[in-house]
């Protein structure tokens, strides 16, 4: 895995000393760091279908991390009941009844399986198994993770909570398929710096109040949250809209111009940062243009698919490159509260249901995974950052193995996939 420093390091550069008799000087060598946004080519997918067994990875992992596995597939299955849902398929070879049939093939065999091997020949004898593309076509993902927040609020405004949450206004509209929010009638909509300092205040679309303003951020990062009102009843908010600006990361801004040490780049450290620093507040948070807006929702968090998300069960992928609903296996590293109370990334290999999206989530080199409520999973989805691979199984077809979905003569089908199912 990239070490924290490797992570956001742009140009690392590696001086080469040479011993003995003095030589001429050479030029430094430099290593550039992966681009995990790389765009794939235009209509190509994110994932191949693997045929040497040798890259297969070991599924046994998977058997010690069932845990609301089997109730994340179901919210797949519901979303894929609905019609609408057909219109994203087929996807290459994947018709969507192949899709539904594969998340009715894992069901059952997570309900079988006696034991981690029985599970993993299981799933190599009755699945296809594919892999993604990733950010340079050796299969590499970058893992980083999302949480739903819980503060306190309140749905009126006073002297202590002012800073506001939105509903979406009535001139935003989004495309049923892309996802992509606009202004209805054309141009570009107002910016977060805008809807910060009172683009839309007065407007009636206030929903709720938070005492923090950089509290009120995360919210929209995260896109749900739980808010505790007054009386101690929880007041629980979802998704509904953007204004249609891409995600920039105001964590990475600051580490690149030195505000903040890479290491100190988790959630709690940029808390820490503004307290320590509130002056810098409104310019950090102009960098990212792009603004959530809520409504009112219970029994979430719900992810793009507009069905619940499940703690470390349900990833959110680009959904123009990867299947919708299908089922995802991840070998990657998490963090995880080790025994002397630190925390620590740990080896990570567990299914996964594709069932949601994020702003900051583009092209086939990046995956969000979705790991709970509260202020601890807080902590770990914000030290959420390793290098990884995600695969995709489907129930292979009547009359014979499936062919590669892309030609063989194609370059993009080309795709150096190293055995190490780990990462980098």
């Amino acid at each position: 895995m990239l070490s924290t420093r490797l992570r956001w390091c742009f140009g690392l550069v590696l001086l080469v000393v040479a011993t003995g008799c003095p030589k001429p000087a050479q030029p430094p060598i430099t290593t550039l760091p992966p681009d995990y946004n790389r765009p794939l080519p235009p209509g190509e997918r994110a994932l191949v279908k693997l045929t040497d067994p040798s890259q297969f990875p070991d599924f046994s992992g998977g058997y010690e991390r069932k845990t609301g596995l089997e109730q994340a597939a179901m919210y797949s299955l519901e979303y894929l009941s609905r019609p609408s849902s057909k219109q994203f398929f087929p996807y290459d070879d994947v018709t969507h009844e192949r899709a539904v049939a594969s998340v009715e093939a894992l069901l059952d065999v997570l309900r079988n399986a006696k034991s981690p091997q029985e599970l993993d020949q299981t799933i190599k004898q009755r699945f296809d198994i594919y892999i993604s593309r990733g950010c340079d076509d050796k299969g590499t993902v970058l893992f980083t993770g999302y949480y739903r927040p819980v503060f306190d609020a309140r749905l009126k405004s006073d002297a202590e909570f002012k800073y506001p949450l939105y509903k979406r206004p009535p001139d935003i509209e989004g495309d049923p398929v892309t996802g992509i929010y606009h202004r209805k009638g054309g141009g570009q909509y107002y910016t977060r710096e805008e809807i910060d300092r009172g683009a839309l205040a007065g407007k009636g679309l206030e929903l709720c109040w938070l005492r923090d303003r950089f509290e009120a951020y995360i919210v929209t990062v995260q896109g749900s949250g739980r808010l505790r009102l007054q009386d101690g009843s929880l007041f629980d908010i979802g998704y509904n809209g953007n204004n249609g600006y891409e995600y920039t990361s105001i964590g990475q801004k600051l580490v690149e111009e030195g505000a903040i040490m890479p290491q100190e780049l988790s959630l709690q450290g940029l808390i820490r940062f503004f307290q320590q620093h509130p002056e810098k507040l409104d310019s950090a948070l102009a960098i990212n243009k792009r603004y959530v807006f809520f409504t009112q929702r219970s029994g979430g968090p719900y992810g793009s698919l507009n069905v619940p998300v499940t703690p470390f069960r349900s990833v959110a992928t680009d959904k123009q490159v990867y299947p919708r609903a299908c089922v995802a296996f991840l070998a990657t590293q998490l963090p995880a509260h080790s025994s002397d109370g630190q925390i620590r990334n740990h080896s990570y290999d567990g299914f996964a249901l594709d069932q949601d999206t994020g702003g900051a989530i583009r092209a086939a080199g990046r995956c969000d995974v979705f790991m709970g409520t509260g202020p601890d999973v807080g902590e770990l989805a914000g030290r959420t950052f390793a290098e990884g691979k995600i695969y995709y199984i489907f129930v292979k077809q009547d009359g014979g193995p499936s062919t590669m979905l892309a030609s063989p003569s194609s370059p993009s089908a080309a795709v150096n996939v190293p055995v190490n199912n780990q990462g980098s």
